[in-house]
């Protein structure tokens, strides 16, 4: 990799993928072979992706490492830079340093069911994971794997190609989606996240729950687990703050001791309730 941490490689936009109004997603490939040959990423890990003239953001990694010779990240326009990112176009070029964070505890997670709780652009950390337990490289080493993902509305899911054409059509594999509120269109089930999942019941025996998504939803997901009766060392979800240097010396993101970018992303529960009562 680069001699310096900060300085990113050049990639280029290969393809572009329209999510949801305000999401798309990315297919990048590096210029120079080698550097995606050695770039290694795991499932939950971060990039810093460069729009030059603008700045640089922190952006998951939404394809999984069992994908090899490119990378795609998934970004909802939610200031400046995801703006100008959103404008480029395929063929146009970026920068990527990189990855950065923990991951997944995929070996930890070997023989236990998977459920997978997310909710709006927060299916994209998990999509990582999802393709990576899927892959018929690894599908073997895991359990049953349950996908709940809501969004708003029917406009506001994301991978929708994954959800409804993929994902649900692989044994031991089940998806539930819901949407907050009733659409004509709309033949599915309506309710927020985690109302949904105490009407599923996922049992918690042998099971790991990971779970993404905006704060609220976040929260009531938590207490439902607990309902469940899971385990705080059986819930797992990631932290986004203002990761700034990707390496743990800038300080954006620092919860007491831990460094988002270093520590985390991806922390189970029991460690979250370990952190300052600030966060």
């Amino acid at each position: 990799m680069a001699d310096s941490p900060l300085i990113p490689f050049i990639a280029t936009i290969t393809d572009i993928v329209d999510e949801t109004g305000d999401v798309k997603t990315f297919k990048m490939v590096f210029d120079d072979p080698g550097v995606m040959e050695k770039f290694n990423n795991k499932p939950g890990q971060v990039a810093q992706i460069s729009v030059f003239g603008t700045g640089e953001a922190t952006i998951s990694i939404t394809s999984s490492p069992t994908r090899q010779g490119m990378l795609e990240f998934s970004v909802k326009k939610v200031g400046k830079l995801t703006e100008v990112l959103h404008q480029l176009e395929k063929g146009s070029k970026v920068g990527i340093r990189g990855p950065y964070g923990n991951h997944f505890p995929y070996h930890d997670m070997q023989g236990k069911d998977l459920l997978f709780i997310g909710g709006g652009i927060g299916l994209a950390p998990l999509r990582s994971l999802i393709d990576f337990v899927l892959d018929e490289s690894n599908r073997d080493q895991y359990g049953k794997v349950t996908i709940l993902y809501g969004a708003r509305s029917m406009d506001d899911l994301c991978f929708k190609q994954d959800l409804f054409e993929r994902w649900c059509r692989l044994p031991d594999t089940e998806v539930f989606t819901t949407i907050d509120g009733p659409e004509d269109a709309w033949t599915g089930h309506v309710g927020f996240v985690p109302a949904y999942l105490e009407e599923i019941a996922p049992t918690p025996k042998n099971k790991i729950a990971i779970t993404c998504g905006p704060p609220i939803m976040i929260k009531f997901v938590l207490q439902a687990l607990e309902k469940m009766g899971y385990t705080d060392e059986q819930v797992i979800t990631t932290l986004e703050l203002k990761m700034k240097c990707g390496i743990g010396k800038c300080g954006r993101c620092n919860i007491g001791s831990k460094f988002v970018c270093t520590d985390g992303p991806v922390f189970r529960l029991d460690q979250i309730k370990e952190m300052p009562p600030e966060y």
